[in-house]
């Protein structure tokens, strides 16, 4: 099992996979980079219209007292939602991708999976930029914005270790990656993303409560459109779910992995 400091001495090969993947990414491409910003973009649009238009959802009043904005109370939780969902697949490509690689020379098997997890985390600090932006042509800036990165780490951390199972199981059985898609657009409308938590009836509450993404997103909306501050047991739920996802994810896959490399 490759063990973080490891991991860590080949941070040169992470870095270089990292830079290789952004390069191909968007080769021959004409908009280029701009379709880092046009997909989420295009995705907020649809369900603003969706949602907030046609289904009349409303957003409360932002922490200004002023501001009251579905469209900006939407993209605080879908920068969240984003980071996980595309951690969680891209983890399941570059690992498989990375097989014939693997099989062939060593290092640890982490490596193609960090160094896809270091672009999606790029992508997840342009579309918070983006956020902050806006944020601050309204009028709702507080400091309290700050937090959004430990709350996307700690989320990152949390999709990580759920890549690392999932990545593992398509690599046996391919109907791993379909199942993977079906859970997550469940997942997304098990999470208050486009409702807030509160049109829930109380006995139903409690449920969304278990899900932890639902305190991932609570925090960011709370952090950057509330200006407030999430609540200890918000930060306690992030923390545990984050270091258990980890530790149990790094765990099954370091133990699991160099056995399914040998069978390729």
């Amino acid at each position: 099992m490759s063990t973080p400091a490891e991991v860590w001495s080949y941070r040169t090969l992470i870095l270089n996979l990292a830079q290789r993947d952004l390069k191909a990414r968007y080769k021959k491409s004409f908009l280029g980079w701009l379709w880092s910003l046009i997909n989420p973009a295009t995705t907020l649009a649809i369900y603003t219209v969706v949602f907030g238009v046609f289904l009349g959802a409303v957003a409360p009043v932002a922490g200004n007292g002023r501001t009251q904005s579905f469209a900006l109370y939407l993209f605080c939780a879908l920068v969240c939602w984003n980071f996980v969902s595309v951690t969680i697949n891209t983890s399941i490509q570059h690992f498989a991708s990375a097989g014939p690689l693997l099989t062939r020379t060593y290092f640890p098997p982490e490596c193609p999976m960090l160094a896809g997890m270091a672009t999606v985390a790029l992508q997840a600090i342009l579309e918070l930029a983006i956020l902050i932006v806006f944020i601050v042509i309204v009028g709702n800036l507080s400091w309290t914005a700050l937090l959004a990165v430990p709350i996307l780490f700690l989320a990152g951390c949390f999709a990580f270790g759920i890549g690392l199972v999932v990545a593992l199981g398509n690599i046996r059985y391919r109907d791993v990656n379909y199942l993977v898609g079906i859970a997550m657009q469940v997942w997304f409308y098990a999470t208050p993303i486009v409702y807030s938590i509160e049109i829930i009836p109380e006995s139903y509450q409690q449920i969304l409560q278990i899900n932890p993404l639902t305190s991932f997103v609570y925090s960011m909306r709370q952090v950057v459109y509330m200006q407030g501050l999430p609540s200890a047991l918000n930060w306690l739920m992030m923390f545990g779910s984050a270091v258990v996802s980890l530790v149990v994810g790094w765990w099954i896959f370091g133990r699991t992995a160099p056995k399914i490399i040998e069978e390729q």
